[in-house]
């Protein structure tokens, strides 16, 4: 699948950024706040403290806001699998941050208040440095943090570092002229914008403040949670952190290549190699999105470029136009009429919610990718379009129970593209096309033709051959026995079945016009990879 704003606006404080002055002798300490920013790459906080401090104080925050109930439906807001996979980012960055002379000093508390407390205790505090971000609660901390300065004389210095282009940079000026549709957004950076470089860094960072303890990072137990089992069946096997991050950039791209054929792959089920894989480390900002675009643009110098290296910068820029969105709209990303105040009549009905997120809906292509995500943390991009379809147009739930299921689950939540994407699935979001609506037997099909991924995640079905697993409703009681399946035992019958899906049951694959689940866009889809090559090609 391709938050919560008030409105885009400038920095917090913007026209009355207070600061104390320095005092002759004073040596000047800047605290820098780490959000979703977990990198020493490409980071203009970090960069900025060290061209305008004696001392740095690379902060992180385990906020305990973010440990507690959704909004709507009180589901917990973070998992165990994004709780793991933070853990592990913010372990990295220490190691990564003491090798460059300094740590990362990790504390448990609201961010505005630790910061209050570091002001206070070190006496030498002259600014507090972060990256701005899009939506509503963490607006509120900016908010706090700007108070708690403002109250000590402190100055706030704050960068927006969470898109490929530039907030600053869009051709879209003020945010509220943002195109509702995304093609008319991409169209216009693409003629209009340019990607900033990424920004040079020291080898060596400031040392923390003489004194000031660097604290202990917390464990999974101490916030209530276990650990996850690792599940050997997972497409995403990779661990939290920087470090990691550009390992995985490294091999996709120059060790193994597969970022050529991405674009042929990436409706892939089964696998870490069908996708780059990047969602998880954008979502902490343990890789900067420019450094992506500049690898990108090395490959496609130094070994090819073609419509798959392209669609990377495709998917980057979905990210980008939905925290473009998240600005331009504030709390109506969260609101259940959505961006077109539509009145729908949504269900709430919490057994038909409970079969959805348990992965027994009895339409095992929504079951096999539902149980994955309780799994694992992850689900393809495929599966994430086919699940919310089925949640919001086959049962007609309340979408925001699924986008705060997903919040809690997802090891690569990010705020804005989820709800962005919940919105766009519920037809009340940036979707010129009225009542999308996927259907599941014929996107099994397509995407699962021979059913191994079904059989991978729904095992009780495994007796069962071929195609004829997307559809065992259909099956006569002979072939059910053989295959050792029994309707409303071993396995659920089905909670709705929907008038289009007949058609397709007992098609086969090759039935499709689309070989082997490949489906080939649209011609008009493509507009945007000719406009990109002949602007390379006018550019050299």
């Amino acid at each position: 699948m391709r938050g919560r704003a008030e409105g885009h606006g400038a920095g917090p404080g913007e026209g009355e950024r207070p600061h104390r002055v320095r005092m002759s002798g004073t040596a000047g300490t800047a605290i820098c706040l780490l959000r979703c920013d977990l990198r020493a790459h490409d980071n203009q906080v970090l960069q900025w403290a060290q061209h305008n401090a004696d001392f740095v104080i690379p902060l992180y925050c385990f906020d305990p806001r973010h440990y507690l109930g959704t909004h709507c439906y009180s589901l917990p807001k973070t998992g165990p699998h994004r709780l793991r996979f933070l853990l592990e980012s913010v372990k990295d960055l220490r190691e990564t941050l003491k090798k460059k002379g300094s740590t990362l000093v990790v504390r448990k508390g609201k961010p505005e208040d630790v910061v209050r407390d570091l002001i206070t205790q070190l006496g030498s505090v002259t600014a507090v440095v972060f990256h701005e971000e899009a939506t509503q609660e963490e607006l509120d901390v900016e908010q706090g943090l700007c108070q708690v300065c403002r109250q000590h004389g402190v100055k706030i210095q704050t960068f927006w570092g969470s898109t490929l282009y530039h907030r600053d940079d869009l051709p879209f000026r003020p945010i509220d002229r943002l195109p509702d549709v995304y093609t008319h957004f991409r169209k216009g950076l693409e003629s209009g914008a340019k990607v900033r470089p990424t920004l040079s860094m020291a080898d060596q960072l400031k040392p923390l403040t003489p004194g000031l303890e660097e604290g202990s990072i917390p464990t999974m137990e101490d916030f209530g949670q276990k650990d996850p089992v690792a599940d050997p069946r997972t497409a995403f096997p990779c661990s939290g952190g920087e470090t990691q991050a550009l390992m995985r950039l490294q091999y996709y791209f120059w060790d193994t290549n597969l970022v050529a054929s991405y674009k042929e792959t990436r409706n892939g089920l089964v696998g870490m190699d069908y996708s780059t894989k990047f969602a998880p480390w954008l979502a902490l900002g343990c890789i900067s999105p420019r450094y992506i675009y500049e690898q990108i643009q090395k490959y496609e110098r130094e070994r090819t470029a073609n419509q798959s290296t392209y669609w990377v910068l495709f998917e980057l820029l979905w990210r980008d136009y939905f925290r473009f969105v998240a600005l331009k709209y504030g709390r109506r990303i969260f609101s259940l009429r959505g961006l077109q105040s539509k009145d729908i009549p949504w269900k709430k009905d919490l057994q038909l919610f409970s079969c959805w997120k348990e992965g027994k809906t009895g339409v095992p292509f929504v079951d096999a990718n539902m149980r994955e995500l309780s799994a694992t943390g992850f689900m393809s991009n495929r599966g994430r379009q086919n699940v919310a379809s089925f949640l919001t147009k086959d049962l007609g739930l309340d979408w925001r129970m699924g986008a705060e299921w997903f919040e809690y689950l997802l090891v690569d939540y990010d705020v804005c593209s989820n709800y962005g994407n919940w919105l766009y699935s519920a037809g009340i979001g940036n979707d010129p096309r009225d009542n999308r609506k996927f259907n599941m037997i014929k996107q099994g099909l397509d995407y699962d033709g021979n059913g191994d991924y079904v059989r991978l995640w729904v095992p009780e079905l495994q007796g069962i051959k071929g195609a004829d697993i997307h559809t065992p409703w259909a099956l006569s009681s002979a072939a059910l026995s053989q295959a050792g399946v029994t309707l409303g035992e071993t396995y659920p019958q089905p909670v709705v079945t929907a008038p289009e899906w007949s058609r397709h049951i007992h098609q086969r694959p090759g039935g499709s016009s689309h070989p082997r689940g490949r489906r080939a866009p649209a011609q008009h889809k493509d507009r945007g990879i000719d406009f990109y090559f002949s602007r390379k090609k006018d550019a050299c």
